[in-house]
């Protein structure tokens, strides 16, 4: 009985892990549906939307019933709360790369984004999809210090998130207000994304030293 469980909790890990690949390859899509103003692939992200959350909603099911039957203690109950809230932040994680594919639809042909801030998101793009693929290695190996070194990633889109606002606000900032609304936003989304990679990685060393890290004010659960 047990062997039985423990493989149920290890089927669990592989879904979340399988997911956190799934929302790493909606935002490298999005990403470069951005940048290229690729509308074919825009829509496949936001078609796509729907396997993430359906994703979520197996894991929590998944979850819930090894609660509910098999009434998990120390390790293994750690491992099925992670699991809950895990799900939660690769679903918002699969959102914000949805909001990003709907920004390229919604300027499609025009690009979204002016030349002198390209290589801003570029960039941003690259460190959030990669925090995405070190999530599911974090997942699947529980290595503790794989995880807690994302944190210097996230560092990173938070910087140039908010050198984003130096940019819109400089006195020769000549693209106009909706574009820099437009920044604003994607900034928000590309920089919300990060902290929610970081959050699964802090539930998996929650998972193995039963404790969890700190949040600081800006880890909210708000997208």
């Amino acid at each position: 009985m047990r062997e039985a469980y423990h493989v149920e909790l290890e089927n669990l890990a592989t879904k979340l892990a399988d997911m956190s690949v799934q929302v790493a390859d909606a935002m490298e899509r999005a990403t470069t549906a951005m940048l290229d103003s690729d509308l074919e692939l825009a829509e496949q992200v936001i078609s796509d939307d729907t396997l993430v959350d359906d994703a979520r909603a197996d894991c929590e099911e998944q979850a819930y019933a090894l609660l509910a039957l098999q009434a998990p203690v120390a390790t293994d109950l750690r491992v099925v709360l992670a699991a809950i809230h895990a799900a939660e932040s690769l679903e918002r994680m699969g959102d914000l790369a949805l909001h990003v594919a709907k920004a390229a639809r919604r300027r499609h042909p025009d690009p979204v984004l002016p030349q002198d801030v390209r290589k801003y998101f570029s960039d941003m793009g690259a460190i959030a999809v990669r925090l995405a693929r070190r999530t599911e290695q974090v997942i699947r190996t529980r290595d503790v210090e794989a995880a807690r070194s994302m944190e210097e990633d996230d560092d990173q889109v938070d910087d140039i998130h908010r050198h984003l606002f130096s940019v819109i606000m400089a006195k020769d900032w000549e693209h106009g207000v909706p574009t820099a609304v437009d920044i604003t936003l994607l900034g928000r989304f590309y920089e919300r994304y990060a902290d929610h990679a970081v959050s699964v990685a802090r539930r998996m060393v929650f998972v193995v030293t039963g404790r969890m890290p700190g949040y600081s004010s800006a880890e909210s659960d708000a997208v």
